[in-house]
């Protein structure tokens, strides 16, 4: 077995070899290397002290010392370098409460998550795969190094990465693995909002999104996100649908590309489902007013994950639009830019889409013709650079006082007046005329 290190990898490596200490790239780069996809990093283990590291090399930022990790700058890359350690004992399901340096690469790999982690290589000894890695990715499957209780019992967001490595790498989890997952599932409420909510994107944004649905049945959305839980307990007797609402939920996930606001959208668009439903006296259900009580739910949830307010405010106006059946014909477009900005109306497009193709058959093809219909407009308008929105107007608040006005609460009615104008006929967006039209505006 022979993998291609970066240039910086491989100096780092020979540097440390060179001063007699071992060192080998480890971990994910390494089983990423070997599937043939790219790494997004490339770590380092040694046993050299951090101390030593840092006499070694010249550019270095400490990084975490406590746990042995330095951080070497050489050249453009930029790559942490740890010491071979073993975890004391873990007190909050999270962090070990002390480690213990060591000359041992086998003790350094035994403590890690998976066997497909746990694998190390340098060009001198090649591959060291003490707990069958190898083995794993070639049977593609997620394997625990060892007792998969030790290990989820150490550090429990392990077990949201089992479900996120399955959904990275489309691999099922092995059968004690998976038992373990199961029992202690529960001990997610000790992990931060902040790690839960990245092991969630990183699942969220693989190619297999669906594989949330292996979270549930693991009980990890109880733990993480109950709401989900609740729309896999949701009918949808209605012929729009074929799926219970998670199972739309999770099949919407696929119909839309890897980006975060509109996968996570795709996930929260139907939250307030299970609140909203009832049933007529001919047995359909119905979700009257969901769009608004989902769109709650999705900027409490993102809260509580910590998420960032940019996403949280995109998220949230996409999931209350999500089911505005804007019509084809220019005002309407116009109006809906208008409501909700260039950035975001091409996303509630995609969102459609994907919520469409998450559906029944039924109407399909004329929901989806609809959709098309309106983003042609849209590139119409576009193309035409027609003016939706206050800071596209032919005038400002400066002309106004130019005419007169004195600054304050009016000048603002007066050029949402103007816009309303615009909307109506783009054709007005002259200064010319707006200025004609705000003098009578003012008249009345």
């Amino acid at each position: 077995m022979k993998i291609r290190l970066p240039a910086t990898v491989k100096a780092i490596i020979d540097t440390l070899q060179a001063k007699g200490f071992e060192a080998y790239a480890v971990g994910g780069c390494v089983r990423d290397s070997i599937l043939g996809r790219k790494p997004d990093d490339w770590d380092i283990t040694t046993s050299a002290r951090p101390e030593q590291v840092k006499k070694i090399f010249q550019r270095t930022v400490d990084t975490g010392l406590a746990h042995g990790t330095v951080t070497v700058l050489l050249g453009s890359g930029v790559h942490e370098v740890t010491t071979y350690r073993i975890d004391g004992e873990y007190e909050d399901s999270r962090h070990p409460r002390d480690v213990t340096f060591t000359a041992s690469l086998e003790e350094d790999l035994k403590r890690r998550d998976f066997t497909i982690n746990a694998m190390a290589y340098n060009e001198t000894a090649g591959l060291v795969d003490l707990y069958g890695g190898m083995e794993d990715l070639q049977k593609r499957r997620i394997r625990c190094v060892g007792n998969p209780l030790d290990r989820f019992g150490e550090d429990a967001l392990r077990i949201m990465r089992s479900v996120r490595f399955s959904a990275q790498l489309h691999f099922s989890i092995e059968k004690k693995t998976w038992e373990a997952v199961k029992v202690l599932a529960p001990t997610l409420s000790r992990i931060s909002a902040e790690r839960i909510c990245a092991e969630l994107l990183k699942l969220l944004l693989s190619d297999h999104p669906e594989e949330l649905k292996t979270a549930w049945e693991a009980g990890i959305t109880r733990v993480v996100l109950p709401e989900f839980d609740e729309l896999m307990k949701t009918p949808q007797n209605n012929p729009h649908h074929c799926w219970n609402v998670g199972e739309h939920t999770l099949n919407s996930l696929c119909q839309v590309e890897a980006d975060k606001v509109l996968r996570l959208t795709m996930l929260l668009h139907d939250m307030g489902k299970p609140a909203c439903r009832t049933i007529d006296p001919e047995g359909i259900d119905h979700f009257k007013g969901h769009g608004e009580v989902s769109a709650r739910m999705a900027e409490e949830i993102l809260r509580r994950l910590r998420m960032d307010h940019d996403t949280i405010q995109k998220v949230s106006k996409l999931t209350r639009y999500h089911d505005w059946r804007v019509e084809p014909a220019e005002r309407n477009v116009r109006r809906a830019v208008n409501r909700m900005g260039r950035e975001l109306f091409p996303l509630l497009l995609k969102v459609q889409t994907a919520d469409t193709l998450a559906q029944s058959r039924w109407y399909r093809e004329e929901k989806l013709d609809r959709i098309r219909k309106v983003r042609q407009v849209y590139r119409k308008i576009l193309e035409e650079n027609q003016c939706v929105s206050l800071k596209e107007l032919a005038i400002t608040g400066k002309d106004l006082i130019g005419l007169g006005m004195k600054p304050g609460p009016a000048i603002g009615e007066v050029l949402s007046g103007a816009l309303e104008q615009v909307l109506e006929e783009p054709e007005k967006n002259t200064k010319e005329y707006l200025l004609d039209f705000c003098r009578k505006y003012r008249r009345k």
